[in-house]
């Protein structure tokens, strides 16, 4: 199935949903187009914090451990400097569209100091994804190409894992001031991501207690 025929697949459920809830059958009167509007804008920002909280959580903690485990470093590599900047624009995308939704149903001058701190959170996951996306992840796949190039010289990184590299870094000079280059940028970038996931992890929180089930 093409990505084309999924996404037709995904509206065709909203749909379906949209269809059977029962705001769907209200009044056509003012109040009843307002209230569609704040259903709709509530929709888009519990859509986009789902998708942003569900990609962190997979990227960060499960697919990226699995391949790093499994591909050859280099392949991996190139696959990860391929994958994040998709990564990081999806969830900035999605954090910008819950900023958007959330601040207008909760309006600054009229919020509360819980609202004011979720939007907060909201816009540091969407600075720290941005951050990722234009400054850490651009330094990173560069020293990694440069790194990769070494490494071949050595004729190492089809292997899985850190050991050949460490074991050369030891004899390598010129390696081991990349790896610790690398480590540095790829530090901050991991600590970015942490703290874009922690900022999502919070308004989590904040969504469960207004769950009425």
């Amino acid at each position: 199935m093409g990505w084309m025929s999924r996404f037709l697949a995904a509206v065709a459920f909203l749909a379906f949903g949209v269809l059977f809830s029962p705001e769907t059958f209200g009044s056509k009167s003012e109040a009843g187009y307002s209230s569609k509007l704040l259903i709709s804008l509530k929709l888009a920002h519990l859509l986009s914090f789902a998708t942003a909280w569900g990609t962190a959580l997979w990227v960060t903690f499960i697919g990226g451990i699995i391949m790093f485990k499994v591909l050859p470093r280099h392949q991996f590599g190139n696959l990860q400097s391929k994958m994040f900047p998709a990564y990081f624009s999806l969830v900035g995308v999605c954090c910008a569209i819950s900023v958007a939704a959330f601040g207008y149903l909760h309006p600054w001058r009229s919020s509360s100091s819980a609202e004011r701190y979720q939007l907060g959170f909201l816009l540091s996951s969407f600075a720290f994804n941005l951050t990722n996306l234009f400054v850490f992840t651009p330094m990173t796949i560069e020293m990694m190409k440069q790194r990769h190039k070494v490494e071949r010289e050595e004729n190492i990184g089809e292997e899985v894992g850190w050991t050949k590299n460490r074991e050369v870094a030891k004899v390598n000079p010129k390696l081991a001031a990349m790896n610790k280059k690398f480590g540095m940028i790829h530090g901050l970038s991991s600590l970015a991501n942490i703290m874009s996931f922690g900022s999502l992890a919070m308004h989590s929180w904040y969504l469960a207690g207004k769950l009425n089930l």
